[in-house]
C-alpha cells in the first residue's frame, strides 16, 4: 500500500536565520520555532506516513541543513531545496549537496518567483540554464507562483517538456476576492502542457483567514481537478504557514472533503501516489 503523505511543509527558526517575507504584525503567530517535534504528531494524528520538506528562504545553507534533519527524521521523504539557477558551477553545487548527509533525499529546487520584481524572471536565459542543469540532476522544479508569473511559467515549461515541474499552491488563486477568471485560464494553459502536477496547498491562506470552509475552496479545487486530472494532483498542508487560517487537521479534513467530492480514485492518488511520481521517490 503506498505511503500517504503531505507533499508541502516547512521547518524554521526566526531566532537564527532572516525571512524576508515574515515581516509583518499579521504573520506574528507564526513567527516562531517550527520543526520536526512539532509536526510528527500532527502527522500521526491525520493518518500520514512521510512528508516533503521545501525551502522557506534563499539559501543554501537552508538547504544543507534541510538535508540533515532529512537524514535524521524518518517521515521526511524528501527535500525541495533551494540553489543559484544562475550560479555558473550549478553541476558542482547540486554534486556537493548529494554527497551530504540527507542528500539522498534532495528531489526538487524551489525559488520564491512570485517575489522577484520581473514577472518573466523564470524565463530569463540565464534562469532556463540553470534549469536544464536541475533536470539534468533528475530533479523536479517547483513553481511557486501567481497569477502574473504564469505565463513566463507557462513558457518555461513548454521549453523543458520532458522535465517534472510541480506547481505550488494552485499558483495561490485570490479566493478572499473571489473567483479570478483570468487565474482559472492561465492554470488552464498550463496544464495542458501535460509534464506538471499541481499542489492542492496554501488555499485557505488565500482565503479570508477566519471565514473560511470546505465549501469556499471547492471551486478552485474543482477547477484545477478538471484541468490536471487525477494523475496529478497532490495534497500538501502547507504547515505551519496554514496556521494563520485554521489547524492542521481543519486543513487536512477541508481538503480532502473537496477531493473526495470528485471521487475516491482522485483523493486516494493526491495522497501519496501522484507525490511519488511527481518527485520520482521510491515506492
Amino acid at each position: 500500500m503506498s505511503r500517504t503523505i503531505d507533499a508541502h511543509q516547512h521547518f524554521w527558526d526566526p531566532g537564527r536565520a532572516d525571512y524576508p517575507w515574515m515581516a509583518g504584525d499579521a504573520l506574528a503567530p507564526i513567527r516562531r520555532p517550527f520543526g520536526p517535534a512539532d509536526l510528527a504528531p500532527l502527522l500521526a494524528e491525520n493518518g500520514l506516513d512521510a512528508s516533503i520538506l521545501v525551502q522557506t528562504r534563499s539559501s543554501l545553507d537552508e538547504t544543507e541543513e534541510f538535508l540533515r534533519i532529512a537524514q535524521e527524521t524518518p517521515f521526511v521523504a524528501g527535500v525541495v531545496g533551494w540553489v543559484d539557477l544562475t550560479d555558473p558551477q550549478l553541476d558542482a553545487t547540486i554534486d556537493r549537496l548529494r554527497r551530504l548527509p540527507g542528500g539522498d533525499r534532495l528531489v526538487g529546487i524551489r525559488h520564491q518567483v512570485h517575489d522577484e520584481a520581473d514577472p518573466a524572471w523564470i524565463y530569463r536565459g540565464d534562469v532556463r540554464r540553470g534549469l536544464e542543469r536541475v533536470f539534468a540532476h533528475d530533479l523536479t522544479y517547483d513553481l511557486l507562483v501567481r497569477t502574473r508569473e504564469l505565463p513566463a511559467a507557462i513558457a518555461t515549461v513548454r521549453a523543458f517538456p520532458q522535465a517534472h515541474f510541480v506547481l505550488d499552491h494552485a499558483a495561490k488563486p485570490p479566493i478572499a476576492n473571489g473567483f479570478d477568471q483570468n487565474w482559472a485560464d492561465r492554470i488552464a494553459e498550463l496544464a495542458a502542457c501535460g509534464n506538471v502536477w499541481c499542489k492542492i496547498s496554501g488555499l485557505a491562506t488565500e482565503a479570508i483567514w477566519r471565514d473560511w470552509n470546505a465549501e469556499r475552496l471547492s471551486p478552485y479545487v474543482a477547477h484545477v481537478a478538471r484541468c490536471f486530472g487525477p494523475d496529478k494532483l497532490i495534497f500538501g498542508s502547507d504547515w505551519p504557514v496554514c496556521l494563520l487560517a485554521g489547524h492542521y487537521g481543519a486543513i487536512k479534513q477541508a481538503l480532502e472533503h473537496c477531493l473526495t467530492q470528485l471521487g475516491s480514485d482522485i483523493r486516494n492518488k493526491a495522497f501519496g501516489p501522484n507525490t511519488i511520481a511527481a518527485y520520482r521517490l521510491p515506492a
